[in-house]
This record gives C-alpha cells, sequence and structure tokens, in this order.
C-alpha cells in the first residue's frame, strides 16, 4: 500500500511577521529530509528553507492559457501596486500575498523544504510615468514605463510530501490566486479578495489536484494578518490522507470507450441546457467549454499517461487527469475552480457507475 509521507502540522505560538519578497540574508544550512533522500544542501531565506531546483529542460507549466512565467523580483522591483482610487489605499500586492503564504507554510510544516514558488502572470495593465505624457510608444525608455498585472496564479510545491498514484508520483502544493479584475478598485478600501488551495501536483503531467477541503475559492480579508490567519487555518485543516484516498479509488472504477462517448456527448450538450432545464434534472455544474471537452476527446486517443488501454477502456483517474490538464487553457480567474470542479465531476461518475448519483443524466 502506497504511503504517504507527511507529519502532523506544527502549532502556531506567534504572530506572523511579515518578509520583503527579497532578501539579502542568505545563507546555508543543511535540512532533514523526510523522504528517505539523503541530506542536501539548500538557501535559507529569512529562516525559510527554499529549494531552487527548477529544471527548465523539463519545465511543465501549471496553467498555460494566455499566461507567462515571472518570478518574485520582477513583481518587487519591475511592477506598480494598484491602489483604490477613491482613497488611494494599497492593495496587497502579488509578492506579498506570495511572501505571506511562504511564511504560514513554513510555520506549519517546519521539518519540510520547499521549492521556489512558480508564479504565472496575464493581462498585464500598462503605463508611464508623467514625464513621458507625449513620448510615442517606440520612444519610450524602460524607466518610463509602468505596469502590473491584473491577474497572477503561483503555487510553491514541498517535494519531500510525497504519494504515488498508478504509477504517477505526487508531491504536495500549495498555492492561490489574485484576479484585480474581482475587486472594485475605483472605489474606497475594502475587503480584498484571493483564491488559495493545498493540494498535489502530479508530476507526470504538473496537473494540479484540488479538493473541496483544500481550496478557499472566496478568501476575503481587510489586512496582512487577516490573509495570514486564514491562509494557516486552511493549511491546518487540510486533510490530505482523504485526498489522496479519494484519487486512488478513482482507479479502480472504468468507463468502456461507448461510455466514455456517452459521457462527453451529454457534456457538450449540458452547455446548451436551459438554467431551469438543468434545475428540472437536477443535473450538477459542469463549467467545461467545448473546446477543453475536445481536448479530452482528443487525450482519450493521444495521451501518452491518461489515454484509453488496450482494451479501449479508461479509469476514472485517467478522465480526471484528461480534465485537468484541458483545464491549463483557463484563464487565471476560473483556473481553480474548473479544477475543483474537475475532481467533484469525476468523483460523482464514480458515484453513479455504482448507481448511487445524481450525475446519471451524463451516462444515460
Amino acid at each position: 500500500m502506497d504511503t504517504l509521507n507527511i507529519i502532523k502540522p506544527a502549532t502556531l505560538q506567534e504572530p506572523f511577521g511579515l518578509r520583503p519578497a527579497k532578501s539579502t540574508n542568505i545563507i546555508e544550512k543543511d535540512f532533514i529530509n523526510y523522504s528517505n533522500i539523503s541530506h542536501s544542501i539548500n538557501p535559507i531565506i529569512n529562516n525559510i528553507v527554499i529549494s531552487s531546483n527548477l529544471n527548465t529542460d523539463e519545465y511543465k507549466p501549471f496553467i498555460e492559457a494566455n499566461t507567462h512565467i515571472v518570478d518574485l523580483n520582477h513583481l518587487t522591483n519591475d511592477c506598480i501596486i494598484p491602489v483604490f482610487s477613491k482613497d488611494n489605499e494599497k492593495t496587497i500586492a502579488h509578492q506579498e500575498f506570495i511572501n505571506i503564504t511562504q511564511d504560514c507554510i513554513a510555520k506549519i510544516f517546519p521539518h519540510h523544504s520547499f521549492n521556489q514558488p512558480e508564479i504565472r502572470v496575464s493581462h498585464p495593465i500598462k503605463g508611464r510615468t508623467p514625464d513621458a505624457i507625449y513620448k510615442n510608444v517606440k520612444d519610450l525608455l524602460d524607466h518610463e514605463k509602468t505596469q502590473y498585472y491584473e491577474r497572477m496564479a503561483f503555487i510553491i510545491k514541498i517535494p519531500t510530501i510525497t504519494d504515488t498514484i498508478k504509477g504517477n508520483e505526487l508531491s504536495l502544493t500549495i498555492g492561490g490566486v489574485r484576479a484585480y479584475n474581482q475587486e472594485n478598485l475605483y472605489n474606497k478600501k475594502t475587503f480584498e479578495r484571493f483564491k488559495f488551495f493545498i493540494g498535489f501536483q502530479n508530476k507526470v503531467c504538473c496537473n494540479l489536484c484540488v479538493s473541496s477541503d483544500g481550496l478557499v475559492d472566496d478568501m476575503r480579508v481587510s489586512s496582512y494578518q487577516e490573509l495570514q490567519g486564514k491562509i494557516t487555518k486552511a493549511l491546518a485543516e487540510y486533510n490530505a490522507e482523504k485526498h489522496l484516498q479519494e484519487m486512488k479509488e478513482l482507479t479502480d472504477s472504468y468507463l468502456t470507450e461507448h461510455q466514455f462517448a456517452q459521457l462527453l456527448g451529454k457534456a457538450r450538450l449540458y452547455q446548451h441546457l436551459s438554467k431551469g432545464e438543468k434545475q428540472r434534472l437536477n443535473i450538477p455544474q459542469l463549467t467545461f467549454n467545448d473546446s477543453q471537452l475536445s481536448t479530452v476527446a482528443k487525450d482519450y486517443y493521444d495521451d501518452e499517461s491518461f489515454c484509453r488501454d488496450d482494451a479501449e477502456n479508461i479509469n476514472l483517474w485517467s478522465v480526471y487527469n484528461l480534465f485537468t490538464q484541458a483545464n491549463k487553457s483557463s484563464y487565471i480567474d476560473t483556473f481553480l475552480d474548473r479544477n475543483l470542479n474537475a475532481f467533484e465531476f469525476t468523483k460523482g461518475i464514480q458515484k453513479t457507475l455504482n448507481d448511487n448519483s445524481n450525475y446519471h443524466w451524463f451516462l444515460s
């Protein structure tokens, strides 16, 4: 039986301190690795053990869509911070969200190392300094340009907490989403909205696995301290063993080619049902669009890791990963919601195979 390499969260006894995104206090120190791997040397920033091991040759993004990768240094030094326009109060910046999360991880998992955050951004909002007001775009100098990103998503992996499902190694992963398009920046400062999750990442495809226990999809806060407290609570309450067990159980259920075709056909019809019809038939929500369903259909034949087997059947673990793979084309602000929907949808199909679910419409 697979064993989850995990320890119980530490108890918090003192308040967090907000740390800067970039530190000059860098030293080296041995850390204890709890996955039966030899001791390693990693840089420690502000006493947080951070492993810098992103292999660009094997890098696969956790989200694609129209995003690109940036680092904390870029967010800290090259981007302005949006404010609430009516009172000029600053928002909690992207890099502050990430740093607060790192602090919380260090408190909850004090004996584990974690990787540098992988950050992806989209929808840049560009501007210029007042002295460049009359310049042509082609004549602008770098210091005369300003920008920030409307949407940002990040993940931080804890590589020493792992498990294996169907030959796929999963590592504990923590992350969040900030989308300024969901804030009213034209008003006075009020509660700010964040999305936060803790779950697992499949190392084969870098797909994220998120459950309802590990996702806070509308985290509203008014201060650093409140954000720290809610992140800490989410980390401490997450049940990793339960999440992993639910995913392992998906490997025992299979769809035939006919059932899979029925599932995708009904999923496409679902998008054209009226709201009243969905309520009348009591059909659960499916948030994937037609383009993403086409990707799922294509990968049923072509995906190297999660395609059909030789008998043209497919287990629900593979179905789930086909959906999370297709979800990489979602925009940042809908990414986590669809990721959770993929998990709930696949679990619902599993229950339908056992005659115990209102998802039966998708296979009828």
